[in-house]
This record gives structure tokens, sequence and C-alpha cells, in this order.
């Protein structure tokens, strides 16, 4: 690498291994010693990104000075460029994102450009992990059946993934049935140290899933943006962000005996939704953080979403080095990775209070108050103590939670007299009942807890308990386990602990994010019947870090995130309404009531068991193969050309219009006049809302749409798998059952027409909009867009016609999508809302976008011809503003690579 040009060529260093390899890096505390120890952590993997990248372009030494002086600069709304090593994407985003590549080489050669200069300067990794669904269980052959299931459902993509490979340089593609993202990424993928032509430099990245934040746990910093903005990062561009405040969290104390990490990671995300951490980075520290092993601390990264962190970050330490051995990294990347995270000031020892740096704030939890826990019923930061979860549950039912809403996210509106509604059904030729509060999902699923051996192995030990005393779980529970790679297979087997976990239904049924992402796959019919006879409030239980209304399954209204060994223990019991203290689980074989305590393991059982059987060998021996395939992959052909062959005729990968007409000069910028309100939201509305991952309901534009092509309900697959046809996700947009739109009475994916007072499907009335040439508008309350960091989220409002967004506050991740798409957020003045201002959302809008638009330019918005309210347009950087005046950031990105500017 040559560093010629940039001003801190003087700050290479040289160490050398004891192999005699001599590596250089950039020795940030010549800068100066006393501001760089006084940084947290994940700043200095900021500061060194931009040392590093520093070409008085797009990183200037003035973005060097304010990363530096970060504990003076952290209140000034800085902007600074950051430039992660690496991308790492899963297909439900990346085959997306490759469309848009496709279809950027064929606007460059139709602007006069080389098609062959749209390519990843950046590397990337794409793992193949969302496109499997749970439809066959209970079956030691479940896993074989599910991957031909999802090899037929998923061919074209499969094929459009594999051109993909061969035509884009710089990308690798990890194939389905390896794992999910975030495990693999976690065990194989991360490098915690690059090396490149002899510079060594801490592995960063940003990836298009939320829970990219994974990675945080072994001492790289990575988080999720939208995927437009990863194909811009894959292009060379820099990430735009804001210097961020840092909120130091200091863990003390001792995990008790019978805590898992899934309830530290759920204490942890309340605490912090509380104390309020959209926006900034948290970092880990403290003495407690030493009885927290890289997985453990993986989990807790994980849930950084759910309590609303940028990044939830552990430096590297002693205990990274050992699980990087465990997982099988070489000897040689061992030493040189120690090496240079000990010279750079990047390794600590969490038990010596001098390598504290100085934080935003602080914040403490004590790990001896942590209790054994679960979050619901709607959402991951409600966490309940499950010793309070009979009597939650019931207050769910009862509705009494909130003066304000009835419902809100912890209730459900059920009338005294039917909340004792017991419903029968036939399954296997016995005869059940099941009512409110029923399990009906029970599923061991998700990176975030298969990840950790602990829970795992800590839920098969349960089961092997609770089938040794003669317990089981109702056959009409859907019971599976998805881990997110092989290695969980691997320990779970040598351990002997799988057999037990069969007996109790929870046969391993892919690799890959299965309930967690929605692609939960069918209930059997009596039971989805019983559901709809009674209109049951029913329960999935899992192990995932989601559990947002109408993601798991459309018919389980109430879903608990849990530890794997909660999992299993309330599919036994059949329902939460049950006391754990005082309640049996069931009856064992010599009829004697068995209890919760009766079956749990301690920790120490379950270490010693991971002790033995977690070892180097399973990891080397799982990986060594990963990106050959399965023999199904290996014999998907796909073509060589350079450019994509579009297919009319297919049904899941066509040519976006996003590039549609453009031309090479950058349009001026336009208000938006008369616009309508396509639709009037409140607080929470997530990207599962906006654009859903789940199956395409029958009675849906989608469904229609792909109906008139020929193809019945059971091939429609999902709006997940079909993320590359902007058809189908134009109208999946907003097609959630569960959304709530202030225009009707009651949930589900329809608005009101405003000129007719018509009710009908959002795209239909988009689509009526739209051939009037009229704009639409969205109204929203606070935390627009949380979930997770889907593209289509924006894209699919930017199909409907949608041009802004009028919020009280957005998610990060979908407000820069937003602005990726060129839609604009607007957010209300402090203390404003569309009830405050007395907006109905069926009034007319003109939003007055000014030429001289600016980051945080507060803009006049009129109501029916007059100036009624000012709103932020929350635009956060000048390069926001950039990319928004080019009508979005691949657009710029197109006009950058064929010299239009």
């Amino acid at each position: 690498m040559d560093f010629k040009s940039n001003p801190y060529e003087h700050l290479l260093t040289e160490f050398e291994t004891s192999g005699g390899r001599r590596l250089r890096f950039f020795d940030l505390q010549a800068l100066d010693v006393t501001k760089f120890r006084s940084l947290p952590y994940s700043i200095r993997v900021l500061l060194e990104s931009a040392v590093r990248s520093c070409d008085e372009f797009q990183v200037k030494r003035s973005h060097v000075d304010d990363i530096l002086n970060w504990v003076t600069k952290k209140d000034e709304q800085v902007e600074i460029p950051f430039r992660p090593a690496r991308v790492i994407l899963q297909d439900f985003t990346g085959v997306p994102a490759v469309v848009d590549f496709a279809a950027m080489r064929d606007a460059v050669e139709s602007l006069g450009g080389d098609p062959s200069k749209i390519n990843p300067v950046c590397p990337a990794d794409l793992v193949v992990d969302h496109s499997v669904q749970v439809d066959v269980v209970k079956s030691l052959d479940a896993v074989t059946k599910n991957q031909q299931i999802e090899f037929e459902r998923n061919k074209e993509r499969f094929q459009f993934l594999k051109w993909g490979a061969k035509a884009f340089k710089n990308m690798t593609i990890v194939p389905p049935g390896s794992g999910i993202v975030h495990q693999v990424n976690l065990e194989y993928l991360g490098r915690a140290v690059f090396m490149v032509d002899g510079l060594v430099y801490p592995d960063s990245l940003v990836g298009t899933d939320s829970h990219t934040t994974m990675i945080n746990g072994m001492g790289i910093l990575g988080w999720g943006v939208g995927g437009i903005e990863a194909e811009a990062v894959m292009l060379g561009q820099t990430i735009s962000m804001v210097l961020p405040h840092v909120i130091g969290y200091r863990i003390k104390g001792s995990i008790g005996p019978l805590v898992t990490s899934t309830d530290i990671v759920l204490t942890i995300t309340k605490h912090l939704r509380q104390v309020g951490v959209v926006g900034k980075f948290v970092e880990f520290f403290g003495p407690g953080v030493e009885q927290l092993s890289v997985a453990d601390r993986a989990t807790i990264s994980n849930m950084c979403p759910e309590y609303g962190a940028t990044v939830g970050y552990f430096a590297a330490d002693q205990m990274t080095m050992k699980y990087l051995k465990q997982t099988g990294r070489s000897d040689e990347q061992l030493e040189y990775i120690e090496q240079y995270l000990k010279l750079s000031g990047l390794f600590r020892n969490f038990n010596n209070p001098d390598e504290d740096p100085t934080f935003s704030e602080i914040v403490e939890l004590d790990l001896s108050t942590v209790a054994s826990s679960l979050s619901g019923p709607k959402r991951p930061q409600d966490r309940v103590a499950v010793s309070d979860m009979k009597a939650d549950f019931q207050k769910c039912l009862d509705n009494k939670v909130s003066s304000v809403d009835k419902v809100g996210f912890k209730g459900f509106k059920i009338e005294k007299e039917r909340q004792a509604d017991r419903i029968p059904l036939t399954f296997e030729g016995r005869e059940f009942e099941i009512g409110h509060g029923s399990v009906v999902i029970a599923a061991i699923t998700s990176c975030t807890n298969t990840s950790n051996p602990s829970v795992m192995l800590g839920a098969g030990l349960l089961a092997k308990k609770a089938v040794e005393m003669g317990l089981s779980v109702a056959p009409y529970v859907k019971t599976s386990m998805s881990p997110g790679s092989g290695v969980v297979t691997y320990y779970l087997r040598e351990s002997g602990v799988t057999p037990f976990l069969e007996q109790l239904g929870f046969h391993i049924v892919g690799y890959g994010c299965m309930t967690c992402i929605g692609n939960s796959g069918p209930l059997p019919e009596p039971v989805a019947e019983a559901i709809t006879k009674g209109d049951l409030v029913t329960i999935g239980i899992l192990s995932g870090n989601r559990n947002f209304e109408g993601r798991i399954h459309p018919l389980t209204r109430a879903n608990y995130l849990a530890s794997p060994l909660l999992v299993i223990a309330y599919a036994i019991a059949g329902h939460v309404s049950i006391d754990f203290e005082c309640e049996p689980l069931g009856v064992g074989k010599d009829g004697r009531e068995v209890y919760l305590k009766d079956v749990w393991p301690t920790r120490e059982e379950i270490q010693a068991v991971e002790r033995e059987f977690v070892v180097p060998a399973m990891f080397k021996e799982v990986y060594s193969t990963i990106t050959e395939g399965t023999p199904m992959w290996r014999a998907i052909e796909a073509s060589d050309d350079i450019l994509y062959p579009w297919d009319a005729k297919s049904t899941y990968i066509q040519k976006p219009p996003f590039f549609d007409g453009m031309t090479r000069e950058i349009p001026a910028l336009q208000s938006v006049e008369g616009a309508y309100v396509i639709l009037n939201l409140g607080d929470s509305v997530t990207t599962d809302h906006i654009s859903p991952a789940g199956s395409i309901a029958r009675n849906s534009p989608a469904a229609r749409y792909l109906a008139a092509r020929g193809l019945t309900p059971r091939e429609f697959n999902s709006y997940g798998s079909r993320r590359g046809n902007d058809s189908v996700m134009a109208r999946g947009t907003f097609a959630n059952i569960r959304i709530v739109n202030k225009f009707l009475d009651k949930s589900g994916p329809k608005t009101v027409y405003i000129p007719t007072a018509e009710v009908m499907d959002i795209y239909d009335a988009a689509m009526r909009y739209k051939d009037e040439k009229r704009p639409i508008i969205v109204l929203a309350g606070k935390d627009y867009g949380s979930g997770s960091s889907r593209d289509w989220a924006a894209k699919g409002p930017w199909m409907l016609g949608i041009r802004a967004v009028i919020a009280e506050s957005y998610e990060r991740i979908h407000r820069t999508n937003l602005i990726g798409m060129g839609i604009i957020p607007l957010q209300y003045l402090e203390g404003q809302s569309a009830s405050s201002l007395q907006l109905t959302g069926r009034e007319v809008y003109t939003i007055h976008v000014p030429q001289c638009l600016r980051p945080g330019h507060v803009i006049d918005v009129s109501v029916n011809g007059s100036v009624a309210f000012q709103a932020t347009a929350r635009f956060d950087t000048d390069v926001e503003v950039t990319y928004f005046r080019h009508g979005g950031i691949l657009n710029y990105m197109i006009r950058k690579t064929i010299g239009a500017f």
C-alpha cells in the first residue's frame, strides 16, 4: 500500500512477528498520547480509519483532529467520515443490493460510461441465510427437506447471486445452508485485524442487517446500514456520520447460578431503552465484563438495535483471543492480532480502571440483580421477569396497562367473559384444547442465542432432564431448532443431548434465520382453524431478537423472546399463564409433579460441558468447505455476461425503475405541492410494518400480481424472498396485517382515498394518486422505521410515489434510507405532533423545499393552502443533502462514475 499522499505517513511503524515477518501499522498514540488514551475504544477505531484513509478529499486532516479531540468535540454535532474495512450482506438485503448494482451497470452504459466500473472496491461477503423456511418439523430429515423446498422456491434468486459472484470482483458468497450471517461473521468471517500488503489495521464493517452489531462482542466495530448506503461503501464511498456520544455501560457483580446470557441481554435492553441511547455508541466496561464470554458479549451486542444504539461495543481483551483460538483461527493470525492490538492501544484489561477512557455518560448494571426473563408480547424492550409472567400476561388480556392507549404494546383488548375460552382441536387422532396464552410455536432460532454454546447446551441439558423425568411437548406445538452454524449441531451431538432435544420435537430444521425473521412456515391446519375460530391470543416463544406484531406468524398475536432453555420450558408447559415457582411443568413418568427447578441446569454444569465439547477442531471442520455449498448449489448454472440478462417473465428478479429517465445533469430541488396523506400512523411503526418479510397474504395486491402470472398460493413464497422484484415489493409496501392506520377503525393494510373517501388497499390508492400525478406523504409518530434495516422500507414508498414523511422521530438507519431514495424525512419541532397541530391527515399539504437546503433546515409546511407549521428537514450532514439533490445515493454514484461532476 502506498501512503505517500497521506499526511500521516510519518505515523507508520513496524513490528516483527516471531516468524520474522515485518508488519506496519499507524501508531495513533504518536498523535497525542494523552488525548488518545482518553478516547473510548470504539472512537479509537474511527480515528485509525480516518488516519489511514486521509486523502484531503473524502477524509481530511480536520476530520482526524475532530475525532482525536472527541472529548471536547462530541457535543458539537461534528460531521466525520468513516471508511469500514468491509461490508457484509445477507440475502434478503443482498439480493436487492446486487440487483441495484446490475441496474446501475445498465444505467452507466446508457449514459455513455463503462459499466464494469460499477464494481465493489471494498470487500463484501454475502451470506445466504434468510430464504429457508420452517416447512418440515419433527423429522430427522427436516434439514434436507426444508433445503430442497428452499431451492425450489429460490432457484432464480440463487442463479442471480451466482451471476453476481462471477460478475463482480471482491465479492464472496456463502451459500445457503451454511448458517446465519452474524454467527458466520463471528465464527469465521471476522478478521479482528486485517492484514493487506504487510499493513495491519482493525477489522471494521457495515452490514445490511441491523444485527451486524453482533460482531462488536469480538472487539470489531460494525453496525447496520441500509442496503443503499452499503452499496455506496462497496463503491468506495465513506460513511458520513455525526461524531457520536459514547455511553459507558459499567458492568459489575457476579452472575447468578441460574441466570443465562439471554436474561442479561433482555435486562440491558430494557435498561438502555429507558436511558435513551438512540444514535449513540454504547461501550461496555468494568470488572463484570470479565465474566462474560465472547459469545455472551455477542448476544448483548446483537440486541443493540433493540436498545436503540448504533453500536454496543466490547473492546478486545484476552477473552477475545481465547475465542479466536477456540473458533479455529491460525496461530499466525493469533500472534499478529494480539501484537497489533496491544501496540496500537486497542487491547484492554477490564479489571484495570486505569484503562477506562472518558465517556459522555456512565450507567451501571450489577449482574447479581439480573433475574430470569422474557420480553414481549410485542416489543423486545418490554422485559418481563419469569416470576411475573403469569400476572403480566393476564394484564395484557385485561388491557389495563395504559390509561392513554388501552391496547398499546402490552394489551389485546379481550373481554373478561372471553378470556377463559377453550377451543377444541383434533391433531394426529388425539383431542386437545387451546385458549388464550397457549403456546403454538416454540423455536430455538436466531443468531442471538444459537451462537452461544452456553444457552444451547443449557437447553440440551434441560431437555435431557425433562425427558428422563417423563415430560413431553404437546404434538400440535410447532417446535423447531434452526442453528446459526453447523458447529452447533456438532457440539450438541458430541455432548449427547441431541436425542433428548429431538424427543421433545426440537429437531434441527435448517441453518438460517428462520422463525425470527418470520419464516416460521404454516401452522398445522387444525391449530390455525382453532385460533381463527376462537380469535385467540396464542403464543410464539422463540430465542430470537425480534417479536414485533405480525412478524413471527400472522396467527401468533403474542410473541416472547426467551433463552433456549425457557423456550423448551414453555413448550412443555403448553401455555404462558404459569407461575414456575408454585406450578409444575407437568407430571412425570412416576406420577409426581415436575417443577422447572427440577430440570434447570446450573451455570457450572453448562460450563463444564462447554469446556469439554466446544473445541477448535469443530470450527475448522465446519468452515473448511463453507464456500463450496451443497450439491444443489454447485449444480446451479449462471450467465458469464458483464450485464445481467434480465428475464421479463421472472417473478423474482426484475430490473428496477430507479434510474429510468435519469440524466447526467443534477435536477433542481422541487417542493412537494398539493400532497395527500396515504397513511396516518402512530408511534413505533417498524420496517416490518412498512415492508413485511413474511408470507404473502392471498387477498393482497402482491398475491393478485403473482396469481395473474400463473402462480398458485403455494408458490407465492415470502416478501423477503422476492425483494429482487420491485413489482411485488411495491405491492407489499405497508402490507402488514397489524399496521394501524388512523384513518380506519381496525388494523390492516388499507387506507382511505381522500378525494372520494373510499377504503381500498394502500397500493391501489397510491396508484390512483400516481395516475393523477398527485404526490403523497406519510404522517407518523415517534421512532418511525424502527426494527430491521430494510432498504425496501424506503424503496417501496418511493415506488408508491411517497415524497416525504413527517414524523416525531426516526430510527437512524431508516432515516438515511429515506434520504438514499430521495424521500424527505421531516420531523415535527420539539413538543409538536400531528395531534398537537390538530392534523387529521385528510388535508392537502405543501412542503416548501428551498434551493439552499442545508442540514437541519427548518422549512414551512402549508396545510390547505396556508402555512400551518414548520418542521426540521432531517438531513443531518452535508453529504446527505448532496445525495438528496441527486435524487438518491445511487443516482449520485452513477453520475460520479461517469464523471458528470
